[in-house]
């Protein structure tokens, strides 16, 4: 015990020498910006125990077995855009097909998805049009200024105060009873440890971006320069976080859950939990770090098939028909700032560069032509593991999922980031030689897109990503999450009476999920 608190006490005592050097700021667009000064040695910065993560995996997914394990009621508490509750969709449907009862509980605006998938639905608070546009606005997780705290914070509580009724209410439409088993969560549904901790039921938490510390990569929510801080920028994005959120989930602990609220310490300086992570992307574009232990799993992208069921206008058909293929343009359901600029920008590139294209509308309005053009269609909802078989190249957001679907459809990628992950993605895109350096939203001009269009037209870049879709063909996301969720279940029932844990001890990486 002694030990466990000398370790928090270091960790703290660390974060503020970090803060009073102002080696981590965050930045305007609410983004971390870190700096390892020349004078601090590299080994002063190592958070949590490295044996954590030196662990040897002996238990790699493709050698799990999906034995039988009694029917269970499963929540998903999944915060986000319809791209993060997407792969949730397919993996729920694969729990379903073992036999088990699964709830999605998400943002009302995907009850109807949700439902219409054969899934049950279940409302969480917060409104992802909200969430999109204040993401947007600061890049990620964190205000950039004080008119945006009460904008997030009054998300955040909504959401917070929404998660255990989603774990054991009723069916809001058919009255049928429901008591979570276990729990499936995405870090940015805040609070789902803690309703886990007081259900005693185990918890699995999935995402499409890193949230465990490695020394590979930084946390996608930071910038920083040197790779002896990569580990360290997990643990200050999550104390930044912790910050702002605390007493938040101290009042959901006391009131609702009937548990100690955390101390500042041990909230915000926790040591790493034995969480089960899995995480929703290829392996073959972005390896599992070799400081992830048995514990993380790389599962692959998760697939959820709207192709086969979908028929497309005959406008469209006749329109591919007419002519060479052509490149997709959209960006989701992200917010644009100034879509008619966007469009006109849009509609000269492909003037220029000779090519044909489709605009996706999506909710940031765009595609508002002054005239007709032949060469470009504008398009409502379309599946994207439909559409990109249609497309020569794909230019978006960067979500992980439409991501996932371009390079499935070996289409040569750009990606215009507009918070988030969404820069992580941009880069792997660009290393793996099937894409152009990620052009930044605020930085999209002519020029750029061009120079993308012109760049992914080059035959070699088509290669790499035909070579990139074979490798990946064969993987199989869906049932990569469902192995890993087994894989770490408890074998035994949770001890119905566990000896209770000094708040002084509770983890921060537990608090949002991070192993």
């Amino acid at each position: 015990m002694i030990i466990g608190l000398l370790k928090r006490l270091r960790r703290f005592l660390m974060t503020e020498f970090l803060c009073s050097r102002r080696i981590a700021t965050v930045k305007d667009d609410g983004t971390v910006e870190f700096e390892v000064p020349g004078d601090v040695e590299p080994h002063n910065l190592r958070v949590g125990s490295e044996s954590v993560y030196n662990e040897v995996d002996e238990d790699p997914l493709d050698a799990t077995e999906l034995q039988y394990i009694p029917p269970m009621q499963i929540v998903m508490l999944i915060v986000g855009t319809r791209g993060d509750v997407q792969p949730f969709v397919a993996i729920g449907k694969r729990l379903q097909d073992y036999g088990h009862r699964v709830r999605l509980a998400t943002h009302s605006n995907f009850k109807e998805f949700v439902l219409t998938s054969g899934l049950e639905f279940y409302p969480l608070g917060g409104d992802p049009k909200v969430l999109a546009g204040y993401m947007v606005k600061n890049k990620g997780f964190l205000p950039s200024g004080p008119s945006e705290i009460p904008i997030q914070r009054n998300q955040m509580k909504e959401i917070i105060y929404s998660l255990l009724p989603a774990c054991k209410e009723p069916d809001i439409d058919s009255g049928i009873p429901f008591k979570a088993d276990a729990i499936i969560a995405n870090p940015p549904a805040y609070g789902h440890t803690h309703v886990a901790e007081a259900l005693k039921v185990p918890i699995h938490i999935f995402f499409t971006m890193p949230w465990t510390p490695t020394s590979e990569f930084p946390h996608p929510l930071s910038r920083v320069k040197q790779s002896a801080g990569y580990r360290l920028s997990y643990q200050i994005v999550d104390s930044l976080i912790w910050l702002g959120i605390r007493d938040m989930i101290n009042d959901v602990r006391k009131k609702k859950l009937k548990l100690r609220p955390i101390t500042y310490l041990s909230g915000s300086q926790g040591s790493e939990s034995d969480i089960p992570h899995g995480y929703i992307w290829s392996p073959h574009l972005v390896p599992k770090p070799k400081d992830w232990g048995p514990k993380v799993d790389v599962v692959g992208f998760c697939f959820l098939d709207l192709a086969s069921n979908y028929e497309p206008p005959e406008s469209l058909l006749n329109w591919l028909k007419a002519g060479t293929k052509p490149i997709y343009i959209g960006f989701g359901s992200l917010p644009v700032q100034e879509p008619e600029k966007m469009t006109q920008i849009i509609v000269e590139a492909l003037e220029i560069t000779k090519q044909r294209g489709i605009i996706n509308k999506g909710w940031g309005g765009l595609g508002n032509l002054a005239e007709d053009k032949d060469f470009v269609y504008l398009l409502d909802n379309c599946p994207h593991d439909w559409l990109f078989l249609q497309c020569a190249a794909v230019v978006h957001h960067g979500g992980a999922g439409t991501t996932a679907a371009g390079l499935k459809a070996a289409c040569p990628t750009t990606i215009i980031p507009f918070f988030g992950d969404q820069p992580f993605w941009g880069e792997r895109v660009h290393a793996r030689g099937v894409g152009p350096p990620p052009i930044p939203v605020d930085e999209f001009s002519l020029k750029k897109l061009v120079d993308a269009i012109n760049f992914m037209l080059d035959p070699k870049v088509k290669e790499r990503a035909v070579e990139l879709a074979k490798a990946m063909e064969n993987e199989d996301g869906v049932t990569g999450a469902v192995k890993a969720f087994f894989k770490h279940l408890p074998r035994t029932k949770l001890d119905p009476d566990p000896k209770p844990t000094s708040s002084n001890f509770f983890s921060i990486r537990r608090c949002f999920g991070c192993s």
